[in-house]
């Protein structure tokens, strides 16, 4: 697939038309379409409609957009600065499907160079992103996951659940504000008893530093991961929640069949999470 082909499909998101794309392009509309076509020839799949309201994506197009814009950082990576980086440097390109990793992964990084040596190394925070569609496909090296794999092309290691502590700030009263993270279905169904009991108001947050940041500053209560909250629990600026259970997140390391890295990978995970 052709790289100007991408940066047509991201023109024409972006813009919201052919038209607007091919002047901003400086190419004729003839030619911006055929590389759209090229794309959808190759997937199989129609990026756009077009109608009386406008060009918009289609459902796979929204689905693609994310894997367009990852494959055309990467390529600038690889033309413009890779070739200027330090030779035999390992390349390691991690992502996790879900914001309470995203520390895990910071971690996971210094890890693996205190073990290798400096990496050219990229953090993947997309959480929109299919991480285990991104390992297979070769958009990601690795990455943290909370849904079992069924692919057949990547490998999966299962670790410890992350455990997850409902907490709060000291005088939080007795209708908090109840923090509601993106956490999928297992999060979904054990919070579902916590959130009704927030009568004063539900916050539906994605990120889950961001959570905790408002949380810390506005007062209220929230599930978070005990490795991220630890300094807070021990200064005392959180508490947890009395008679709260707690919630044992699933977590997988998922990496391709042909990875080099994965019992690399594995060990500074398994060594991370026993240190927590």
């Amino acid at each position: 697939m052709q790289i100007k082909a991408l940066e047509t499909f991201l023109c024409v998101a972006d813009t919201g038309g052919f038209h607007a794309a091919a002047r901003h392009l400086n190419i004729t509309q003839t030619a911006g379409s055929a590389r759209i076509k090229l794309i959808e020839e190759e997937t199989g799949k129609p990026l756009f409609t077009r109608g009386a309201g406008g060009t918009n994506l289609t459902e796979f197009g929204r689905q693609f957009r994310p894997y367009a814009e990852q494959m055309l950082s990467l390529w600038s990576f690889a033309s413009r600065d890779l070739p200027g980086q330090t030779p035999h440097r390992i390349a390691l390109r991690l992502g996790a499907q879900l914001s309470v990793w995203d520390p895990l992964l910071v971690d996971l990084a210094v890890r693996y160079e205190q073990r290798h040596g400096q990496l050219l190394l990229t953090l993947n925070y997309d959480h929109d992103l299919n991480m285990v569609e991104a390992v297979a496909t070769h958009v990601l090296d690795a990455a943290l996951t909370h849904e079992k794999p069924s692919d057949r092309r990547v490998l999966y290691h299962e670790l410890a659940p992350e455990r997850l502590l409902l907490v709060e700030t000291p005088g939080a009263g007795r209708d908090p504000v109840f923090v509601n993270l993106e956490l999928g279905e297992v999060y979904q169904d054990h919070v579902r008893s916590a959130a009704r009991k927030a009568a004063g108001q539900t916050l539906f947050l994605g990120n889950c530093m961001m959570g905790l940041r408002y949380v810390l500053q506005r007062g209220g209560t929230g599930y978070f991961p005990e490795y991220v909250i630890r300094d807070q629990l021990n200064e005392g600026t959180l508490v947890p929640v009395a008679e709260a259970m707690d919630l044992m997140l699933p977590l997988y390391l998922v990496t391709r069949r042909d990875s080099e890295a994965f019992d690399d990978v594995v060990a500074c995970l398994t060594e991370l999470r026993a240190a927590d």
